[in-house]
């Protein structure tokens, strides 16, 4: 019986001998879902504790668990069955069958990982599927030994050096590749590398093996960043492919307002490089003779300001689209942005299958699909494109050099490339020419800075219509990414704080933002469901340092069916990001609808305010605010770090206010209680009842203090590292 729950794989003093020689000593390991790596020197047991996951040594005492069923006493092949992919270090292939046999042996029925999405992640292996394993280059053999362990559809994928003796693209193409199964979520990942930059790049976890234990698990990013410890933990130096320089002792490292640990810390207590037989030093000498180095600012440090976010050199630009029927189109942005001296690739997101001269092929962006290229080419038009769309937008979520973008069509155009257009950061120029322009673009922009340019004419075939609108758009977009190339960050910007307003909050807003400017930069949003989330994915993008998330009304019109409204994903932002997060009631006395006509006839009856001729709006009722308090207080609860919920009890806005037509003690205290009854309050998650209106300029005095409180205690904690 799978307990989903359970760590996908969990170690418990484990030890194994080789004669008298111990091998693990009580080694502690556990992995609960995506990827972990595990780094040593040679001799350090890595290798062994691989091979006593799979039952290929004995085990003489500790644990092994797999969704908490255990191992033990399990033959290799029971393990295998039960879900555990194994990668051995050295491929283990038959010489004399044919990569399509090895795949061919191994492929079960029924299971997302089919011989056909393995050579669609490898291409290289598609070319030389008739030839065997002896003839088979290294780094195409380990491609085939991965794919063969995927090709048992494993919940736990164990890979023993992966990436041992390859040459640095094919490194780079399973670091992608691990990155990508980490992502995806349905198959968990033990990595066992010395290679320091694959690990730290495919796990957000380290586990240090030294002498058969596991002597420390950190964060991969404090660990790519300190040559110090991993001399002094793995004895290993710069490596031969690394050209990062190194850096200074007294580099100051950059920290957070949600991780003040992660400030760049100097250990000095281990000058020795360890031996086999050394004794492991103590964490804690370790910990107490480091030295540390601070950024002058712990809330902005991490972020780079929004002035700040340029492209990097040797980015490209990106004419993406549907190339079996708009090439000529596509091809002729393509020309006109490679005259501007530009750096250009094609991308084919075509699915009919035809061969495709452009830089990134079809198939590349099918493998991104959940189910790989045979999830997208599917025969059927209609579910092939809808594939292909997640594929596009999964592809270019992991991009890091798009200096901007581009693409033209009609609807279905439009439909299929927006979406990964709006994966891309605040900043990064975007340009969708489409037929739809000049109507309703939502859906198509969302939180996004899309820009949507009207093609006048149909999207099909070159004419005087088209070539005159299209090379607008492909010389905007030139224009756009020389001149953000060109633009000089900000380097001593003020530390970005997105804000939500309403117009029934607008006096606090204020208030906070008077109060703030002077030290940060103060970003707005109008909570109109569109703003929320592009508030969100400002956050998402690393924009932001924080949110004084005042106004949280779109979840009235999200419960009640109003025009405003928030997406499942409200919270989600701060949620992910791990930083403080400041929050209030404002407005969740209101849903909004347009004319007075456009109100459902369910809500015939109720209390209304016409906010203007186009804006119509109903107060909330007892049982709305309770739903309401349950929903927001479940997202609360998935916060890590510090919550601060204000519920002001003088009223959520201007119209809730005592003589005003919303006012309601009954309808705000039942929102209030609700949230009591839901949120898991400790120390660090706090509801907060103050007697004030939202818009008294006391609530807002509060609101400032708390903030600058999250914001200079932090500072202190991290100075004090």
């Amino acid at each position: 019986m799978v307990d989903r729950t359970a760590p996908a794989l969990e170690i418990r003093d484990l030890n194994v001998y080789y004669g008298h020689s111990h091998a693990l000593q009580g080694v502690d390991l556990t992995l609960d879902h995506g990827v972990l790596s595990v780094v040593g020197r040679n001799g350090m047991g890595k290798t062994t504790t691989c091979k006593a996951i799979m039952g290929l040594v004995p085990v003489a005492s500790g644990t092994i668990s797999l969704s908490g069923r255990s191992l033990a006493g399990l033959g290799p092949a029971e393990i295998a069955r039960l879900g555990v992919g194994y990668v051995p270090q050295g491929r283990r292939l038959w010489q004399s069958l044919t990569v399509d046999e090895h795949l061919k042996l191994v492929a079960r029925r029924g299971g997302d990982w089919t011989p056909e999405r393995v050579y669609s992640v490898f291409p290289r292996l598609a070319e030389r599927r008739s030839n065997g394993g002896a003839q088979l280059s290294g780094g195409e053999q380990q491609m085939l030994a991965i794919g063969r362990a995927l090709l048992l559809n494993p919940r736990l994928l164990v890979m023993d050096e992966p990436t041992e003796g390859l040459a640095p693209v094919i490194v780079n193409q399973v670091a992608e590749m691990l990155v990508r199964l980490g992502q995806e979520g349905d198959i968990d990942v033990l990595v066992i590398e010395q290679n320091i930059g694959v690990a730290c790049a495919v796990a957000d976890q380290v586990a240090i093996m030294v002498n058969g234990k596991i002597n420390r698990i950190m964060s991969s990013t404090q660990l790519a960043a300190d040559r110090d410890l991993q001399q002094a933990l793995l004895g290993v130096g710069r490596h031969a492919h690394d050209e990062t320089p190194a850096p200074s002792r007294t580099q100051e490292a950059e920290t957070d307002l949600a991780r003040p640990s992660s400030v760049r810390r100097i250990y000095l207590s281990n000058p020795k490089v360890p031996t086999r037989w050394s004794k492991p030093v103590p964490v804690r000498v370790l910990e107490s003779s480091a030295r540390t180095s601070t950024a002058s600012d712990a809330l902005s440090a991490n972020v780079m300001p929004l002035s700040a976010q340029r492209s990097r050199a040797g980015a490209k630009v990106y004419v993406a689209g549907t190339l079996d029927t708009k090439g000529a189109e596509l091809r002729y942005m393509r020309d006109i942005l490679k005259a501007e001296n530009l750096t250009v690739q094609l991308i084919d997101l075509s699915t009919s299958g035809k061969p495709s001269g452009a830089e990134v092929p079809p198939h590349a962006i099918a493998a991104f699909h959940p189910r790989g290229a045979s999830g997208v080419f599917t025969g059927d038009r209609g579910t092939a494109v809808a594939a292909m769309t997640l594929a596009f937008e999964r592809w270019m979520k992991v991009q890091s050099d798009v200096a901007g973008i581009i693409s033209a069509g009609g609807s279905g155009g439009t439909a299929l490339v927006t979406p990964a257009m709006r994966m891309l950061p605040v900043g990064v120029p975007k340009i969708m020419i489409s037929t739809v322009a000049s109507g309703n673009v939502e859906q198509y922009v969302g939180p996004s800075d899309i820009m949507m340019l009207h093609s006048v004419a149909d999207v099909q075939g070159l004419n005087s219509i088209t070539r005159e609108v299209l090379g607008n758009g492909a010389g905007a977009l030139a224009g756009a990414v020389k001149a953000r190339s060109k633009r000089k960050p900000i380097l001593d910007a003020k530390p970005a704080v997105g804000l939500t307003m309403f117009g029934v909050t607008t006096p606090c807003v204020q208030t906070v933002t008077a109060a703030l400017e002077d030290d940060f930069d103060c970003l707005v949003f109008h909570a109109t469901g569109v703003g929320g989330r592009s508030m969100e994915k400002l956050m998402d993008s690393g924009m932001l340092t924080a949110v004084i998330d005042l106004t949280t009304t779109e979840v009235c019109d999200m419960i009640a069916g109003g025009v405003f409204a928030a997406n499942e994903d409200r919270f989600g932002a701060s949620i992910r990001a791990g930083v403080p997060y400041i929050g209030a009631c404002g407005a969740l006395d209101m849903v909004n609808f347009n004319a007075p006509d456009t109100v459902p006839e369910k809500y015939r009856g109720r209390t209304f305010y016409e906010h203007n001729p186009q804006i119509t709006l109903m107060r909330t009722t007892v049982e709305e605010n309770v739903e309401m308090g349950r929903w927001i207080g479940q997202r609360l609860n998935e916060m890590t770090a510090p919550v601060r919920f204000f519920l002001p009890e003088g009223g959520v806005s201007l119209l809730d206010a005592p003589g005003m037509a919303f006012h309601d003690p009954a309808a705000d205290e039942a929102l209030f209680r609700s949230l009591e009854d839901t949120v898991r309050r400790t120390s660090e998650r706090r509801l907060i009842r103050v007697p004030h209106n939202i818009n008294d300029p006391e609530f807002a005095d509060l609101i400032v203090s708390t903030f600058r409180g999250f914001h200079s205690s932090r500072r202190s904690r991290a100075a004090g590292d």
